[in-house]
């Protein structure tokens, strides 16, 4: 891919990744994997990838969350603990998982989340 196109790609992405995870609260990921992919990344390393660029981008979300008052952190300290063992426990996992499956359970959690958002 040409330098200009992949820095194109690069930006519009970073926003719509950034708009999706603010205001979604999630789907940054799902659409920064393929992007990733398309950039040249393979399916673990786009993975991992896109966890650290959706951090800080959460962290950026939160904050406005925070400022507008709808953020209760009372409420999402029961997870934090359980979340940070099972992230680990994914990472570790991630490494373990042929990118042909990885891509097949990646499909089907964008599925399974399509269908539960058009549901619910």
């Amino acid at each position: 891919m040409e330098k200009k196109k992949e820095k194109l790609l690069q930006l519009l992405g970073g926003v719509g990744v950034g708009a999706l995870n603010g205001l979604l609260g999630a789907g940054g990921g799902m659409l920064a994997v393929p992007l990733l992919k398309k950039l040249g990344l393979e399916q673990t390393k786009a993975h991992a990838t896109a966890v650290a660029i959706i951090f800080p981008l959460t962290a950026a979300s939160t904050i406005a969350y925070l400022l507008m008052g709808r953020f209760e952190p009372a409420h999402s300290l029961a997870y934090l603990l359980p979340g940070a063992v099972g992230a680990l426990v994914g990472g570790l996992v991630l490494a373990k998982i042929p990118a042909k499956w990885l891509r097949k359970i990646f499909a089907c959690f964008m599925i399974w989340a399509g269908i539960r958002m058009i549901i619910n």
